[in-house]
């Protein structure tokens, strides 16, 4: 080797690689971070204080507001069970008031149920005959005032329930009202004990307190549109029946009775 020729520089040395730190893993859920260290106890409390499903939020509620949300459940049962039974009653007056005008049109005659009651009520009058007194559209109007009387108190007695679906389409709103005010409040004293304003703190609470209000608008939305509906469609049955009646009486009226015929003859 020549002596004046420079030795080659050392590589400099490259420091080991140091991995990077563990992120704590998000869940896709997002649900709480798990933090390396936490104990399991403490995620699983996060995990259902901040649990917003609908029963958590009942189980999670104050006493009264529990109790706004059972009345207000047990009142929205009330109401599907009367609107079901009214829809019966409705669909079998229907076919009553189809039995009535048929009879009117003389192209069938009712053996059984309201229809048939309504013809007897006016055959017990017209066999009666006409008073002497009586002029024809009093002995009609006589006729057609009988068979009514059952019509009406077919319809009396459907119209049990709608005066509680009413009730419940007025004051539902206003019950889920008073449980979530009442919510609020709590969730207010808690926050101030606690001195926390975070929204962690305070959603649970406010959600609770307006879950009240959405059961009194579940519960009174169908009522009133069922009191609405039922109204309407009992009164168009009640006037087509009575129509019916007013041509039967009218058919009636204008036939000789026959008691009326034996008192002539005699």
């Amino acid at each position: 080797m020549n002596p004046a020729t420079p030795a080659p520089a050392a590589a400099p040395s490259v420091p080991p690689a140091v991995p990077a730190p563990a992120l704590p893993a998000v869940p896709p859920t997002g649900g709480p971070v798990a933090v390396p260290g936490a104990p399991a106890t403490d995620l699983a409390h996060a995990a259902v204080a901040h649990d917003l499903s609908p029963l958590a939020l009942f189980l999670q509620a104050d006493p009264i507001v529990k109790g706004v949300m059972i009345l207000l459940l047990v009142a929205s049962i009330a109401c599907w069970g009367i609107m079901i039974e009214k829809m019966v009653t409705a669909r079998r007056l229907r076919a009553e008031a189809r039995k009535l005008a048929s009879a009117a049109t003389g192209a069938a005659t009712p053996e059984g149920g309201l229809a048939a009651d309504v013809i007897r009520a006016g055959a017990r009058e017209w066999h009666e005959g006409r008073d002497p007194a009586e002029s024809r559209g009093e002995y009609r109007e006589r006729m057609e005032h009988a068979m009514r009387a059952p019509v009406i108190a077919a319809f009396r007695a459907a119209e049990p329930g709608l005066p509680l679906l009413a009730t419940i389409g007025a004051v539902g709103p206003f019950i889920g009202l008073f449980g979530t005010v009442w919510g609020i409040m709590n969730s207010f004293s808690g926050i101030a004990a606690s001195g926390d304003t975070s929204l962690a703190v305070v959603a649970p609470g406010i959600a609770e307190a307006l879950f009240a209000t959405a059961i009194g608008l579940v519960a009174a939305i169908p009522s009133v549109m069922a009191y609405n509906r039922f109204t309407v469609t009992f009164a168009r049955i009640r006037q087509n029946a009575f129509s019916s009646i007013h041509e039967l009486s009218a058919g009636m009226a204008r036939r000789p009775a026959p008691a009326r015929a034996a008192r002539a003859a005699e």
